[in-house]
């Protein structure tokens, strides 16, 4: 375990940079919210795309860890909307569901990626890419229906349809998938462009989500983002290697399975959380309180997945 702590150490560093830059008085204030969204809109689909263009599809292991990664989220949703009468009935108000709903289902790909990268080199990235783009489509869709749902605003499926397909994150993904897939040539100096922007994805993509971190409001968690914690960290990736082994998964393509559950939300749902008049308060904290966490949750999981699977 020791081995996988000291891999993972490097990633949460970077986290911490973030927190400490956010709080420094040497980078102007304004300057978060570019980054954020330079990530999101740049950064991130350049990693995407440059992944998904250069992955191999025709490895059944990768399609596998994809299906499984398929199944796992549509379980782990179908959990979470089932909760929904119980925790309406103890008191909770739908702002705060639908932003309980998204940190424990949504996944950090920044944080993902960065670990997979440096535990499993380049075939972990391309396994945690496969996940990507198996779950984006259905995970933001389901993620908006349940925003939507929950906003007390008026239900528009036009919007609902929009939000889908301008997804930068989707888009890339689908890009990639075409150029790939149908051979398209891309011009090398313009992929050389895309692979510099998708390099910088990982370091930058980890210092936003320690900027976008919240400490103080996670120092008296409620018991509503207790369970959040609980049900990503603990009941996801369990959830993953039992549906992994299921299907047969072994080896790296369990544990990558298994990380891409144990890894805390993404920090993009806090800025849906804003736009769909969620629990954006609520949203952060829980986000703080899992990547807190989970720099020692995930060498756990990291390590007894593979021992789990045989591998």
């Amino acid at each position: 375990m020791l081995i996988v702590f000291q891999s993972i150490l490097p990633i949460f560093l970077i986290v911490l940079l973030g927190i400490g830059l956010k709080r420094s008085p040497v980078i102007n204030p304004t300057f978060w919210d570019g980054l954020e969204q330079f990530s999101y809109w740049v950064l991130f689909p350049s990693l995407l795309f440059q992944t998904m263009a250069h992955a191999d599809f025709t490895n059944t292991e990768n399609l596998s860890v994809s299906f499984a990664a398929i199944i796992t989220v549509c379980v782990m949703s179908g959990a979470i909307l089932g909760l929904w009468p119980v925790l309406r009935k103890a008191g909770v108000r739908a702002p705060a569901y639908s932003s309980l709903f998204q940190t424990a289902t949504r996944w950090n790909g920044f944080v993902a990626l960065a670990i997979a990268a440096k535990t499993s080199g380049q075939d972990g990235l391309t396994m945690i890419g496969m996940v990507m783009a198996a779950i984006i489509i259905p995970q933001n869709l389901t993620i908006i229906i349940v925003l939507v749902w929950f906003s007390g605003r008026a239900r528009s499926y036009k919007m609902m349809f929009y939000r889908v397909i301008t997804n930068p994150m989707i888009v890339a993904t689908a890009l990639g998938i075409a150029v790939n897939l149908l051979h398209i040539p891309i011009y090398d100096p313009v992929m050389q462009a895309v692979y510099f922007l998708s390099e910088a994805a990982l370091s930058l993509g980890l210092i936003t989500v320690g900027a976008g971190l919240r400490v103080m409001d996670a120092l008296k968690p409620s018991m509503l983002a207790l369970l959040a914690v609980f049900l990503k960290l603990a009941v996801f990736p369990v959830v993953a290697v039992a549906i992994g082994l299921s299907l047969g998964l072994h080896g790296d393509a369990l544990t990558m399975l298994a990380l891409s559950a144990a890894v805390p939300t993404a920090m993009n749902g806090y800025i849906m959380a804003k736009q769909f008049n969620a629990d954006a308060d609520f949203y952060a904290a829980v986000a703080t309180i899992q990547v807190i966490i989970s720099f020692f949750t995930i060498p756990v999981v990291l390590t007894l997945a593979p021992y789990v699977a045989g591998g």
